[in-house]
């Protein structure tokens, strides 16, 4: 990357380029670095500042250049390493022999999330958050004047995603007064207000769909950071404790298309009704991020009296 700058009141031409160096971050401080051969880019802000969050087109997280979110470009006589920048007391060589240091400057931050898809469901998952960071109308401040970027391209960090399990059985149970269905593992529920219509044919053996809404077949998922049992649901309200770590909800249903809740009655275990529920095309939303549950999934089983 070739950039202009103003040195002194000259017009100066000078090469930064660290487009193809990876990003790499110290696990004790909230420094991200890119070395390169005798040179170092860094970035000093706090990891709480990469929020796993998509941004929206447009709109980039924006953070001041300030004594808290330094950026710093440093020149050695040597070879750099990690050590060098990570380490309290770093190693006595190489020795910095140049650095310039931000002034002034916005750092905006896009972040988009990093999915993979499953080939044969169609089911999506979020791994990670990608976070662009690119630093505009940066000044540094240099031995021998100033240098200025009106878009100076740092480039990405990644952080991971949380992970939903969706380890769930097959089993569901339903609440006697609310008629909520839920099934739930010691950290994780995916609960469903279900249109009671669904759940009253009397035809056996032949599907019954309906769509998912905010208020018809509310579908929704939830982490928690404590120990979940089945003494939580069917309580108004809800219980405080375990504390909900992520809460993602269904997108509403298009006809045909996506949010279909399938419910097939039948007669296999005697003495009872026995409902499968099955999502399908499902997608779950949190903020700006979202993730498809696949063509189908079962969500499981309802066993109820004939």
């Amino acid at each position: 990357m070739l950039l202009n700058g103003c040195d002194d009141g000259n017009l100066v031409l000078e090469t930064i380029n660290f487009e193809d160096v990876a990003t790499q971050s110290c696990s004790t401080n909230n420094i991200l670095y890119k070395l390169k051969e005798k040179e170092a880019l860094l970035l000093e802000i706090p990891k709480s500042s990469f929020v796993n969050e998509p941004t929206l087109v447009g709109v980039p997280t924006e953070i001041a250049i300030s004594s808290s979110n330094r950026v710093v470009y440093r020149f050695y006589n040597g070879t750099v390493a990690a050590d060098n920048i990570c380490e309290t007391i770093p190693p006595a060589t190489p020795i910095v022999t140049d650095q310039w240091t931000a002034t002034a400057g916005i750092i905006q931050i896009v972040t988009t999330p990093i999915k993979t898809t499953n080939a044969t469901t169609n089911s999506t998952t979020i791994t990670g958050y990608n976070h662009n960071i690119v630093f505009k109308n940066i000044t540094f401040a240099k031995s021998s004047g100033t240098q200025v970027y009106e878009t100076f391209p740092f480039g990405d960090y990644e952080t991971p995603a949380t992970s939903l399990p969706f380890a769930f059985d097959k089993t569901l149970e339903q609440c006697s007064t609310s008629k909520q269905i839920y099934n739930y593992t010691s950290s994780e529920a995916l609960t469903l207000d279900i249109d009671p219509l669904l759940l009253s044919a009397a035809v056996v053996n032949v599907p019954k769909t309906g769509l998912i809404s905010a208020t018809t077949n509310k579908l929704r998922y939830r982490l928690f950071s404590g120990l979940l049992t089945s003494a939580y649901f069917c309580i108004t309200p809800e219980p405080a404790s375990p504390i909900i770590n992520e809460e993602w909800n269904a997108v509403a249903g298009v006809q045909d298309q996506s949010g279909i809740i399938e419910v097939t009655k039948t007669t296999d275990v005697p003495g009872v009704f026995k409902y499968t529920i099955l999502l399908k095309k499902v997608t779950f939303k949190k903020g700006n991020s979202d993730f498809k549950l696949g063509d189908s999934y079962e969500y499981g089983v309802l066993l109820l009296p004939n």
